[in-house]
Formats: C-alpha cells, sequence, structure tokens
C-alpha cells in the first residue's frame, strides 16, 4: 500500500507543482497556461519541453507610432567597408504597419514590457549554430525587401544604402526621438459602399466600426501584407489583372459562406447597418445588449447556429439561482411559489403563458406580480 502511495505521488507531483507555480514580472498579470509556454502535458526539468518564447500571444505593444523614436541609425553590422549606417525612418514605418497589424509586424516576438530589439534575437555573425533563424543582416533585408519591391519594383542595395564616402549621416538628436506625424492620420471610414458587377446584388455595404467594435476584428485580419504601395506604388499598372472569385472574397470568406449564401452581404439597395433582432430574429435590447459578440459565439468568426433558447447559455433555472426582478417584474406570493415552467412553457421565456391556469387571463394584460423599473 506503502508503494501505491508513494507512486501516486510521484505521478502527480507534475501537476501540483505545476498548479502551485506562481509567475512573477510581467508575466504575473498575464492570463496563462502551462501550454502557453510548454509544448507537453508534464514539463519536467530534464525535460521542459518549452516552446520558442515569448509567443505570439505574449506580444503587446501598445503605442502609438508617434509615441516611439523617429529615426534609429542601424550600425550594428560592420562586416563591409562600402556602405554607412541606415539611417532608419522608424516614425514613417511605425505609421504604415499602424494601418496593418501594428508594431508586432516588425517587433514579431516581443514580451510585455519594453521593446526589445532585433539583435537581440538575432545573431551578427553568419556563423551560427541554429541555421533556422536568420543572422541580423538576413533578418533586416528579410524584414525590408517584401515591401520595397512591391512598392517600387526594385531592391538594390542603394534603396537604402549610401556608399559611405558620399553619406552625409548627422547624429539623431533628442529632439528627433519624438515627433509629429510623418503621415496625414488616415481616418477610420464607417462606411463604405461597394458597387460590384454581379448580377446577385448589386451593392454591397460594409459598415467597418460594426465589424472592429462590434465583431472584435483585429485590424491585421483584413489589412495583412499591406504596405505603402497601396496608395503610393511607383509600378505603373499597364494590366488590369481580373482577380478570381477566391481573391474577390478572401477578406470575406473567413466568417461568411461566400459560395452559397450571396444575399447576405449583395443586395440591389443599401444595406441597414446590423441589427441583432432584425437579422438573427433574437432581440438582446433587453438584456444582453451590454455584452460582448464573444461572451456567447465563442468560436471565432462563427456567429451562427446558436439555439436562441435561454438554457443554451444559461443552464437550468431555479428559484436558488435567478432572481425573477430582474425581468421587471416582482411576482407576488401565488406565483412566487410556482416552478419557471408553469409559465413558460417548454423553457420558452420570452413570454408567459396564463391559459394552463386561467381561462380568462393574459400576457401583458395581466401581470402575475408587480412591475419594476430595472
Amino acid at each position: 500500500m506503502k508503494k501505491i502511495i508513494i507512486t501516486i505521488l510521484l505521478v502527480s507531483l507534475p501537476y501540483i507543482v505545476l498548479g502551485q507555480t506562481k509567475l512573477s514580472g510581467t508575466h504575473a498579470n498575464l492570463n496563462l497556461t502551462c501550454s502557453n509556454c510548454h509544448s507537453c502535458t508534464i514539463p519536467t526539468k530534464e525535460n521542459p519541453c518549452i516552446k520558442p518564447c515569448p509567443r505570439e500571444s505574449l506580444i503587446r505593444i501598445d503605442q502609438k507610432p508617434e509615441e516611439g523614436p523617429r529615426v534609429i541609425v542601424i550600425d550594428k553590422l560592420r562586416d563591409t567597408d562600402i556602405y554607412a549606417p541606415v539611417k532608419f525612418s522608424h516614425l514613417a514605418h511605425a505609421e504604415m504597419a499602424d494601418m496593418t497589424g501594428g508594431c508586432k509586424t516588425c517587433h514579431h516576438y516581443n514580451p510585455p514590457g519594453n521593446v526589445i530589439g532585433c539583435s537581440d534575437c538575432h545573431e551578427t555573425t553568419r556563423k551560427r549554430a541554429d541555421i533556422s533563424k536568420p543572422d541580423l543582416k538576413g533578418a533586416y533585408h528579410q524584414q525590408c525587401m517584401n515591401c520595397h519591391r512591391s512598392w517600387s519594383g526594385k531592391t538594390d542595395c542603394n534603396e537604402c544604402h549610401v556608399i559611405k564616402e558620399k553619406a552625409e549621416l548627422k547624429p539623431v538628436k533628442a529632439k528627433d526621438e519624438k515627433s509629429k506625424r510623418i503621415h496625414p492620420e488616415i481616418k477610420t471610414p464607417d462606411k463604405i459602399l461597394y458597387n460590384t458587377k454581379t448580377d446577385r446584388g448589386k451593392f454591397v455595404t460594409f459598415y467597418h466600426n460594426d465589424h472592429t467594435d462590434l465583431f472584435g476584428l483585429e485590424c491585421s485580419q483584413c489589412h495583412s501584407n499591406e504596405s505603402c504601395a497601396k496608395c503610393h506604388s511607383q509600378i505603373k499598372k499597364t494590366v488590369d489583372v481580373k482577380r478570381t472569385f477566391a481573391e474577390q472574397h478572401k477578406r470575406c470568406s473567413s466568417c461568411h459562406d461566400v459560395k452559397n449564401n450571396c444575399s447576405s452581404c449583395h443586395s440591389n439597395k443599401e444595406a441597414e447597418r446590423f441589427n441583432h433582432k432584425i437579422t438573427t430574429g433574437f432581440d438582446i435590447s433587453k438584456f444582453h445588449s451590454k455584452l460582448t459578440c464573444v461572451r456567447c459565439h465563442t468560436t471565432p468568426a462563427k456567429f451562427t447556429g446558436l439555439n436562441k433558447d435561454c438554457v443554451t447559455c444559461h443552464g437550468t433555472w431555479s428559484w436558488d439561482n435567478f432572481n425573477h426582478k430582474v425581468t421587471g417584474i416582482v411576482l407576488d406570493e401565488t406565483h412566487g411559489e410556482l416552478d419557471c415552467e408553469s409559465c413558460h412553457k417548454d423553457k420558452s421565456y420570452s413570454k408567459p403563458v396564463c391559459s394552463d391556469c386561467h381561462e380568462d387571463l393574459s400576457y401583458p394584460k395581466n401581470i402575475p406580480g408587480k412591475l419594476i423599473k430595472r
């Protein structure tokens, strides 16, 4: 028996230790589980199975572009005698990134707190043990070349680098560290009306703020891999490239059934703003108006298929766990002793039924108690 107890304790020890471990520092305020950092179920000292840290879920840089430095001098690569250090316009690039994924577009592995530089993760030497991670020079070029190629069509060295003899690189002064915006602030549109060529509904009305504020979409979910080239491309387009059905509906298809339900977006007139009662038939104005969508629609980007019965979310109600006055009615003594199902048939709580007990009474003409202000 003693051996059995010892065996159980040894097996349970990792769970006990993990359950009692307290995170410290910047990790203490995060809602983390073991799986955020460990790839296995039972990490041990010999095999901690730690994931590359920090993961994307830990990236938190909540800064406005103008709160960062205006200019950064990139001078940690000293393996060349040809080019001068690069004077990098951080503010201009931060403003552009702010329209898509934010700071994590470049700072893609960054824990909460201080912003870490590229050299904190990427080695300056090309000879390195971990070849799966680019060296610093490779990381810089990998980060910059795609945007510059789409903007100007060029990735020549002199697009960013200046010959050392021709460089006039002045030191970055303290007053340059903070600055106003370079690019005029782009105001978020409230509504965009698209005029399409399809016969399934000429207009698509897109309410931008509904998707961000109400449905909780991040900017990067729609505006990913975008750059200055979208508006300021130096490449002249001579051919009008026709996009496929999938390409045209790529941004919408993650949430909408674009193949089988065209009418959810397309119509022959401008659509009204989203109204939960009109669109779904479920009125949330009385009891659910202050809730965010994700409180009920817990699966990301899925807003359909919920059962409208109250018990779907609330379970079984009884006098022990439900105060009836939240509905605006304080039940009288007679009705206060009844089970919920006596008035709410088939667990339908939208309107009570009186006919089982009262032949000549009905709701809302007759109230089973006292009306109060909610």
